[in-house]
């Protein structure tokens, strides 16, 4: 009788029907757990410190490499700068989870040089369906492996300088 349970047990956890009730656990405590750290807006983006990474066609993006931090709650942090062909600029401060495939949009740049907060306040769904493709790029090429942050905040610059993607597994 036990042989047979063991052997349903085992068809039903190999098929995916059921899954293993301590790796559900552990998974929603841990996103039960997880709290998103207070944000510090940085100083706004200054040419010099620039790094291009992605051009979509019809935009370029880059980030400021002074920008970048990783913070104890999982995130990456870092201004964006986009220009579009007709030269229009946008400046963005937003976020990246490896852990979830997600980013967020904390704020909009001034032409001062100020910040105006997002009103949503939501972690969106990373896609890289789009034209554009920025957010998907800073993910797969130089912030994550997997779902883990790709090493210290000088690897991740020196990293997108050096136009160097992370290979994948």
């Amino acid at each position: 009788m036990l042989k047979k349970i063991y052997a349903t047990t085992a068809l039903l956890l190999a098929s995916g029907l059921l899954l293993p009730v301590h790796a559900q656990t552990v998974d929603d405590e841990a996103e039960k757990e997880w709290k998103e750290l207070a944000l510090q807006l940085p100083a706004a983006p200054e040419a010099s410190n620039m790094v291009s990474f992605y051009d979509s066609g019809s935009q370029s993006f880059a980030i400021d490499s002074t920008s970048i931090t990783i913070t104890s709650d999982g995130i990456i942090r870092y201004s964006l700068i986009a220009v579009s062909s007709n030269g229009a600029k946008n400046v963005s401060y937003e976020g990246i989870r490896c852990a979830t495939y997600e980013k967020k949009l904390y704020a909009f740049g001034r032409p001062d040089g100020s910040w105006s907060r997002s009103r949503r306040n939501q972690w969106d769904n990373i896609s890289g369906l789009s034209a554009n493709k920025q957010h998907s790029t800073l993910f797969n090429d130089y912030f994550c492996e997997g779902n883990s942050i790709a090493g210290k905040v000088s690897v991740i610059v020196d990293r997108i300088k050096r136009h160097q993607i992370i290979k994948p597994y």
